[in-house]
């Protein structure tokens, strides 16, 4: 029998255009793998959502939300709630990656490096530099790189507001570490490649990170062999402190400039990483000969329990 997927995509978070767009390419890929999917897009009206869902008597759901809601445990306690399989992390393991400085605090005690950092208000941005310059203002808990600034020596202007920042809820400051932008994709117990982001101009920001031709993606990252295994390392090292189940992501800076320190720093770890054609999940398992479909199938099969190497 085929099985069935219902896949969840869309979502009411900053991010929906990009769920949207790895919904799209993921049911493509599990169609393509056999799989017969219902495809499922998620707004604010939750009874519906749990209909669609008991209507369709699916064996497992393909989970493709990004960002709050679909990412940080609330969908996931929804899923639990209904007693059906789903792909990606659990509740807590969800919840404590998408809070940034939980994450890193967590990350920290199984020693991978991260960079000083503190959670304030907006307000107290007001009040005068929280850190030494340069620093990074970012949401607390949002992916995507959804409102992240970099505050500079000699810059006058620093976002105060909720409209200058492009977010609401707290906040994270956190040092500025200079350097290579460097991710790692983790697929159950085994991290799969180092990849460099290195963006034509600018910094690695939402824009770059989904618009074709601003940002290439270095596979395998040109980077000393010891930082590459270090970056492996703590890759797997965050995704099972934290939890992780399936698939995950993890991203760091590595500071090898000229006056820098040469070495690697962690940032985060996304347990709902972006499926599109731009994605870097999906391009690190075809770097190591895993097709987008067979990916997306261990997904599915490893939801369900069944456990297979690719």
């Amino acid at each position: 029998m085929t099985c069935h997927v219902a896949l969840l995509k869309g979502g009411f978070s900053a991010e929906r255009d990009v769920s949207l767009a790895s919904g799209a390419a993921c049911a493509e890929a599990l169609r393509k793998a056999g799989y017969r999917v219902t495809e499922i897009d998620v707004t604010r009206d939750i009874p519906a959502l749990i209909s669609q869902l008991q209507e369709s008597k699916a064996s497992v759901v393909f989970n493709a939300l990004h960002g709050q809601w679909g990412e940080d445990g609330c969908v996931q306690g929804l899923l639990e709630l209904l007693s059906i399989p789903y792909t990606h992390s659990k509740v807590l393991s969800s919840a404590l990656a998408m809070h940034k400085e939980r994450a890193k605090a967590m990350v920290e005690q199984v020693g991978v490096r991260v960079p000083e950092s503190k959670s304030i208000q907006a307000t107290d941005l007001a009040a005068g530099d929280p850190l030494p310059r340069p620093y990074v203002i970012k949401p607390l808990s949002e992916g995507s790189s959804v409102g992240v600034h970099i505050v500079f020596e000699g810059d006058n202007h620093v976002a105060t507001t909720r409209e200058d920042l492009g977010f609401s809820g707290d906040i994270m400051v956190e040092r500025y570490i200079p350097g290579r932008e460097l991710t790692v994709a983790v697929m159950g117990d085994k991290p799969l490649a180092v990849t460099e982001l290195s963006p034509k101009e600018g910094f690695y920001d939402y824009e770059a990170k989904y618009t074709e031709g601003k940002t290439d993606h270095i596979i395998p990252a040109p980077i000393p062999e010891a930082i590459y295994q270090e970056a492996l390392d703590a890759a797997l090292k965050s995704h099972q402190v934290l939890g992780c189940s399936g698939v995950s992501r993890s991203d760091f800076r590595y500071d090898d400039t000229a006056n820098g320190d040469n070495k690697l720093y962690y940032l985060e770890t996304n347990t709902q990483p972006g499926m599109t054609d731009l994605s870097l999940v999906p391009e690190q398992a075809k770097h190591i000969g895993i097709s987008f479909s067979e990916l997306c199938s261990w997904m599915v099969q490893e939801a369900l329990g069944n456990k297979e190497e690719l």
